[in-house]
């Protein structure tokens, strides 16, 4: 039985970032809602609860009975969640005279307690609250300070619960990823044995129970989630799964033709279906972004559908969902709890049971499924790519010629990224086809063509994304190939636009 780390989460922008980070230090983790708590689990050894936006004094605030976990087994408390369990055993918590966000240094530290093991004085925490412990119930004793928050870290006597004001999980809490390690192995006793070995080895074994002789059918889109899973899925199965990968239309160039070949050097049994004529049949004349993105969902599930109905006794559908997709969260209300599949109707349409082997992986633990796996670099290290495809990077109505433009300008500042060795380097690019036309010359002719914005994120999760600081040089290199080989083209920008406020796609 696989040890875990249970967190629960009391809402947190920072949640997974806790899972993240459990994870990193080889320990198996998942995260629940705050009133989730699988009680007769016997294999959880140690409990994390998150940070909130709610106060804890808030009626609207999430609450559970703390009490039912402190003392059973260890417990960690962060932010919002050191608060409640304050709060919740008499202590006061009250608004801050500021609201605290931002770094801040640990001024003392009780070196001598389990938690703060190897976190020396002078080490920088992130804060971000608006609360804070005014005082901590007889028991209680505080373990660190800063120069504002006395309270910044405190301990249970008598029983293995703690609590810090401030979040480990951040990058920029220089002892966060240690205070976590003391929490999770040395105080909990885990024993960091989960790696994508172990994952590959666990997963297959019940792939093989759950799914027996049954037929399974998966949907390929040419990233690395779907192709993961089709690879572990084929280690399990074998024959038994039937991988159809649509091509509507919409894919970069020579993609449909590029990703057959790699999943048949895969071993994979695959069936692509080239339903592009369809897809721009139904998107003609539509400019509006989420009709585009309705009608491609709508009209992959059809082709999808009406593929798998040619093979005989198919009883699963096997989806690349990974663990951000599927992670419960609750709304700011507290009313909705919502999970994310990766193609909405079509369990339900094809009366089919679900099949997600990745569901418990986060995006960088899938990459290294798939090493371990022995797939190819360059399926694994593909940068995210919208299911919709170039749709939603060509604004305004959707045209063959419009595609081929943006296809060949896309090619090219992708072949550029990886000729120039920048690729590994950037979350994500492409281009975009912006719905305006400039004025230019070419030789002694003036032109009146398209313009071509680029795109390219710097990010670690996709919540947040900077702009690529891509060099002068390269993009020089680029606009100037972009301009000359691509027919209609005469102007090309970069976006340097970050996330937030902008979306990483344009549409």
């Amino acid at each position: 039985m696989q040890e875990k780390i249970i967190i629960l989460d009391f809402g947190s922008q920072t949640t997974q970032l806790i899972g993240r980070r459990v994870r990193e230090l080889n320990e198996y983790c998942e995260i629940v809602p705050y009133n989730k708590f699988p009680y007769d689990d016997p294999s959880v050894i140690g409990v994390i609860l998150s940070g909130s936006p709610f106060s804890v004094y808030d009626e609207k605030s999430f609450k559970m009975e703390v009490s039912k976990l402190r003392g059973r087994l260890p417990v960690l408390g962060i932010c919002y969640g050191a608060q409640f369990i304050a709060y919740d055993a008499g202590g006061s918590v009250e608004p801050a005279e500021s609201r605290e966000y931002g770094r801040a240094k640990l001024e003392w530290v009780d070196s001598a307690d389990e938690l703060m093991k190897d976190i020396p004085v002078g080490s920088q925490v992130w804060m971000s609250h608006g609360d804070t412990i005014t005082n901590v119930p007889d028991t209680f004793r505080t373990i660190a300070s800063t120069a504002d928050v006395k309270n910044a870290a405190y301990r249970v006597e008598g029983e293995k619960t703690w609590g810090v004001q401030f979040h480990p999980e951040v990058f920029h809490s220089t002892c966060g990823t240690q205070l976590l390690k003391n929490f999770v192995v040395d105080i909990c006793g885990g024993k960091q044995d989960w790696d994508a070995a172990s994952f590959i080895e666990s997963t297959v074994a019940a792939l093989k129970e759950q799914l027996g002789d049954d037929k399974v059918v998966l949907g390929l889109s040419g990233g690395v989630d779907s192709s993961v899973a089709a690879v572990l899925l084929n280690k399990a199965i074998g024959k038994n799964l039937t991988c159809i990968f649509v091509d509507h239309g919409m894919l970069r160039k020579n993609e449909f033709r590029d990703v057959l070949h790699d999943y048949e050097c895969l071993g994979l049994n695959v069936i692509g279906v080239d339903a592009s004529a369809k897809f721009f049949s139904e998107l003609a004349g539509v400019t509006e972004p989420e009709r585009k993105r309705k009608i491609i969902g709508k009209g992959f599930i059809d082709v999808f559908d009406e593929e798998a109905h040619k093979i005989k006794d198919v009883k699963w559908l096997a989806q690349g969902t990974i663990y951000p997709d599927c992670i419960e969260s609750l709304s700011i209300t507290g009313t909705t709890i919502k999970s994310h599949h990766n193609v909405g109707g079509l369990p339900e349409k094809m009366n089919l049971k679900l099949c997600e082997p990745l569901r418990l992986l986060f995006k960088d633990e899938v990459r290294a499924v798939g090493r371990a796996l022995g797939m190819p670099e360059h399926l694994i290290k593909r940068h995210p790519f919208p299911g919709p495809g170039l749709a939603v990077r060509i604004l305004g109505d959707i045209t063959p010629e419009k595609v081929r433009i943006l296809q060949d300008a896309d090619d090219i500042f992708i072949r550029g990224l990886r000729d120039w060795g920048l690729y590994d380097s950037v979350w994500q690019a492409g281009a975009i086809l912006l719905p305006v036309q400039s004025v230019g010359v070419m030789g002694d002719e003036r032109t009146y063509e398209r313009a071509i914005a680029l795109r390219a994120v710097t990010s670690t999760d996709a919540m947040t994304a900077d702009w690529a600081h891509l060099p002068y040089d390269f993009m020089a290199a680029v606009s100037n190939d972009i301009i000359n080989k691509v027919r209609g083209v005469n102007r090309v920008c970069y976006d340097i636009s970050s996330k937030p406020p902008a979306t990483i796609e344009w549409e």
